[in-house]
């Protein structure tokens, strides 16, 4: 008899600011998967929270497209407790069950994606899936408590301060708190650099305060450390446990964007040079993966991450880890991968694997007192 295939769920969409780029990550991973071993199903989360069943090839064949949710598709519930299975919603009619899921990858970025929302629903429904838990996704999410736990272990940041709506800080205190009149300005809970801006007066900076907090009620300010250089290092979780770091890669924005903006990345084909491997000293190259897997751990992250490098001369600043990192045909982490000899579909093998061993032995873990 055929070996039954691996049932793969893939949560794309979600009701965060980057929406549109999980669809096109979505794909990629779609386009990723052996059909051999996996039978996938697509299920798109609408801007209003909905969970949609998509049609699996509607934007995975050859190129750059992206997974679309379709308007009235069947809806789906996840059932608590019940090891992956999903109900369809029929409106007056009963609701039908459809076979259960062995593992869920969820595809999402931002807010209610990777910050532990969704890994909290999949832990209720008790269902493997991919990616870190519900603590270390939040904490990876949220920049101002990631900084707390970097600065608390040691691990080298840029100095920060933080305010919301209800407590602002002017551009004078944070001017003197940091050291620095060229700031940062970014909204504490999101991705792909949506709501980011420089600043370099207090014009500039209330405008960037007003900007980020359109996305989150909490804004982490940065020192702005020039000249700096970004770079990147992808961590791969494998199923016994063992961690490890892919080369390095950087990204060289364009001289009209100045940072590596939502623009740069998604908007704008010559907004960014992607170079892999980066053009790091070997010396400087270690010291930076290293770094990358003692944040891994000190965050709680699990299966996967790319950690964000500033490099200031041969100084490097841990920046941010993403728990959920882009999966299109340009991100980062697949790329590294790829150079650091590891195919995508390969790739995709090894989270799985992770995802399914991890669950395997949580399920083995006594949570009540007999």
């Amino acid at each position: 008899m055929a070996e039954r295939k691996i049932r793969v769920a893939i949560l794309f969409g979600g009701r965060s600011a980057e929406h549109d780029v999980s669809r096109a990550s979505a794909a990629n991973v779609l386009r990723s998967l052996d059909p051999d071993r996996y039978e996938t199903t697509a299920i798109g989360i609408t801007r209003d929270g909905r969970w949609i069943a998509a049609d699996a090839g509607n934007g995975a064949g050859a190129g750059s497209g992206s997974l679309t949710i379709p308007d009235h598709g069947p809806q789906l519930a996840l059932l608590p407790g019940r090891q992956g299975r999903v109900v369809v919603l029929q409106g007056s009619a009963a609701p039908a069950e459809l076979p259960a899921f062995d593992v869920v990858f969820p595809v999402l970025h931002g807010p209610n994606g990777e910050d532990g929302t969704v890994q909290g629903a999949l832990e209720l429904s008790d269902v493997a899936y991919v990616g870190s838990r519900v603590m270390g996704s939040a904490a990876g999410m949220d920049k101002d408590v990631a900084k707390r736990l970097m600065r608390e272990a040691g691990l080298p940041i840029v100095p920060f301060v933080v305010m919301s709506a209800a407590a602002p800080i002017s551009y004078a205190d944070a001017v003197g708190a940091l050291g620095s009149r060229e700031l940062f300005v970014k909204p504490a809970n999101m991705g792909s650099s949506v709501g980011v801006s420089r600043a370099g007066n207090a014009e500039e900076f209330e405008s960037g305060c007003r900007l980020a907090l359109r996305f989150d009620s909490k804004i982490l300010i940065e020192r702005c450390v020039a000249p700096v250089r970004e770079v990147e290092c992808a961590v791969l979780e494998d199923a016994e446990g063992r961690v490890r770091a892919s080369q390095l890669g950087e990204i060289v924005p364009s001289d009209k964007h100045g940072f590596y903006s939502y623009d740069a990345k998604y908007l704008d084909a010559d907004g960014a040079l992607l170079q892999v491997p980066a053009d790091v000293p070997p010396a400087v190259a270690d010291r930076i993966k290293e770094l990358a897997i003692r944040t891994f751990g000190v965050l709680g992250c699990e299966g996967m991450a790319r950690i964000d490098f500033f490099l200031h001369g041969e100084q490097a600043f841990v920046n941010e880890a993403n728990t959920l990192p882009g999966f299109t045909n340009i991100s980062m982490y697949p790329r590294l991968w790829e150079a650091s000899g590891l195919p995508q579909p390969a790739l995709m093998d090894v989270l799985i694997g992770h995802a399914l061993e991890r669950h395997k032995r949580s399920r083995g873990l006594a949570f009540m007192r007999e």
